[in-house]
């Protein structure tokens, strides 16, 4: 029985050390989606090296994404349509899934925080 209990700790032990870290990197390049909630419609997102395009209803806008570290960047409106499109909004990653991550967003120096998860899209 001791053997058993030996070889199933050895076991997860090295299947356990084989499992690859989430890379926040994944997320920097692709397609994306914010699924709808509530008081909006799902929003689809490309990104490339400086751009975040957004499409949902009938809308597309055109960000400059900016990346602070893996787990901080900002978005600025290229073409703002109104006052709050002017402001920057500051993005944190707060947890990394296999296929998502969790964020919170800041629109300026607002105390309203905007919580949601963007999906990578296959």
């Amino acid at each position: 029985m001791k053997k058993i209990a030996i070889l199933l700790i050895i076991f997860i032990a090295i299947t356990a050390c084989n499992t690859e870290p989430l890379n926040p990197d994944r997320f920097k390049h692709g397609n994306f989606e914010i699924p709808e909630g509530k008081g909006f419609s799902t929003t689809y997102i490309t990104r490339t090296d400086s751009l975040q395009i957004e499409k949902y209803d009938d809308r597309i806008d055109t960000l400059t994404i900016n990346w602070e570290s893996n787990f901080k960047y900002t978005l600025k409106m290229v073409h703002p349509k109104n006052a709050i499109d002017e402001e920057t909004i500051h993005v944190k990653i707060t947890n990394l899934h296999k296929d998502s991550y969790d964020f919170e967003a800041v629109i300026g120096h607002s105390n309203y925080i905007q919580k949601g998860t963007i999906f990578l899209k296959k």
